[in-house]
């Protein structure tokens, strides 16, 4: 028959097969079969004898199906049968748990058919316990690989911690193929590159002077032959004399280098010169110099900042925004932290600083971020220009001292407000200033004028200003 139901054999083609014959080929090709009266009642029990079950089953011949099965496998074979589905050629599939008095308990799927027209059936099952089993030990299976990935994410744990918080800079290269596996913060700074930028990077390349493959086995027979000597070299990037010494372990079928690197003693004297110098520049240079963090907020200022705003102590500018200082407030610093996050840098924008007796200090200030390191900040430099303020103006001419006035009031008056007695020439004049206080930064440019970006750029297209500074 096949899966649609439908006999591809001619009835009287099949010979007739005796009766011990039918039990041997039911019992082979099944685990169990039963063979059930309209009643309910086990007429036959046949079971494979491989099942070794046959003492647990013999009692099942004459019993009520009901006694050996489960309650809730008993109401599903009867609303089963009685929903029609025995009325086709093509045999019933259920899957039943039979149960009995002794807690003996297995599953079986079988097969149902009727037999006869006298309402008796013949049930050919398959035992499941071996699905079972292997359904469980798939179970146990992936409840072992939790555990390990678990385990795994633990000790990965462990060994970033223990990169991290060492106080050495440690570097590991596998000596197979000459590339970087692993680094610590302390190792890439003072390589000076960004920790995703030296991974998988060749690590002869970081150093002058020493070619791949001497550079490995220099420190493969260093640490064979003195586990305390180190190689001096110098980086490439920073040009700082370092030391290197190294490890050997296995991992993975690869051998690795374990590099500790510190800083020569010519490079501690040219760190420490360095770091003198830069002092010096911070405490006593003419310029102000404030060290932000990423929100803005002050970390530290000099001295010429203290003058500058005429604040009475660091400790009354530390912990404040730098918005706080800024004439526009919000607005201005926005603008700073944004360019300097989008480009890395900021130079000559022009803006006025507060004091802290309600006056106004024109200045220039320049940003660079420091965004490879763990504390990511931006550091300023800010010049005060009120002195040569006038340089940045247009000449004195006749009249000219209007329009001077009402460019000095971009960003502190909304632009209704400016043009509302002026000519279309002053429009366009405010919107040019705002763009190059923004550095043509068209949301900061609408902040400024308290417009909407849509409605600059109908005014920028109004204009011709679109074609001038590039859609």
């Amino acid at each position: 028959m096949t899966s649609d139901g439908r006999f591809l054999l001619r009835r009287g083609t099949l010979p007739e097969v005796a009766p011990e014959q039918l039990v041997d080929i039911l019992t082979s090709a099944c685990d169990v079969a039963l063979v059930v009266s309209a009643e309910r009642e086990v007429i036959s029990v046949l079971v494979n004898p491989q099942m070794g079950i046959g003492a647990k089953v013999a009692h099942w011949q004459g019993a009520p199906l009901k006694s050996l099965l489960t309650p809730e496998s008993w109401v599903k074979l009867e609303k089963r049968l009685g929903g029609g589905e025995m009325d086709t050629h093509r045999p019933m599939i259920v899957e039943l748990t039979h149960s009995d008095a002794q807690s003996f308990q297995f599953p079986i799927r079988y097969a149902v058919s009727r037999t006869a027209t006298d309402g008796a059936f013949l049930m050919v099952g398959h035992d499941l316990r071996p699905i079972a089993e292997l359904q469980q030990q798939l179970v146990q299976a992936q409840l072992a690989l939790e555990r390990d990935y678990e385990t795994q994410r633990e000790m990965e744990t462990r060994y970033r911690v223990l990169m991290e918080m060492s106080p050495a800079p440690l570097m590991i290269v596998s000596m197979s193929s000459g590339k970087i596996v692993d680094l610590n913060t302390g190792a890439a700074e003072l390589i000076g590159a960004p920790r995703a930028e030296l991974l998988d990077a060749a690590v002869a390349q970081e150093f002058d002077g020493r070619r791949r493959g001497e550079f490995l086995e220099s420190l493969a027979k260093l640490s064979g032959t003195d586990p305390n000597g180190a190689l001096e070299l110098t980086v490439r990037r920073t040009r700082a004399k370092v030391l290197v010494s190294a490890g050997v372990f296995r991992a993975a079928g690869d051998r690795l280098l374990l590099c500790r690197i510190g800083l020569s003693e010519t490079g501690k004297a040219q760190v420490n010169e360095l770091a003198d110098l830069a002092e010096r520049l911070f405490s006593k240079g003419i310029d102000a110099v404030v060290f932000l963090d990423a929100d803005g907020v002050v970390k530290s200022a000099n001295e010429s900042f203290l003058n500058l705003t005429d604040s009475n102590s660091l400790a009354m500018v530390v912990g404040r925004s730098f918005g706080d200082f800024l004439s526009r407030g919000t607005i201005d610093l926005r603008v700073i932290l944004d360019n300097v996050k989008r480009v890395g840098h900021l130079r000559r924008y022009a803006t006025r600083l507060n004091t802290d007796y309600y006056g106004q200090v024109s200045v220039e200030l320049s940003a660079t971020s420091f965004a490879d390191r763990p504390d990511s900040g931006i550091s300023l430099v800010i010049r005060d220009v009120s002195v040569t303020d006038t340089t940045r103006w247009p000449a004195e001419q006749p009249g000219n001292e209007g329009l001077r006035n009402v460019m000095q009031l971009v960003g502190y008056s909304t632009l209704r407000d400016i043009v509302a007695e002026t000519t279309e020439i002053i429009e366009k004049m405010c919107i040019e200033t705002a763009l190059d206080l923004t550095g043509n930064n068209r949301v900061a440019a609408a902040e400024l004028l308290s417009l909407s970006r849509q409605s600059l750029y109908v005014k920028l297209r109004k204009f011709g200003l679109l074609s001038k500074d590039g859609d």
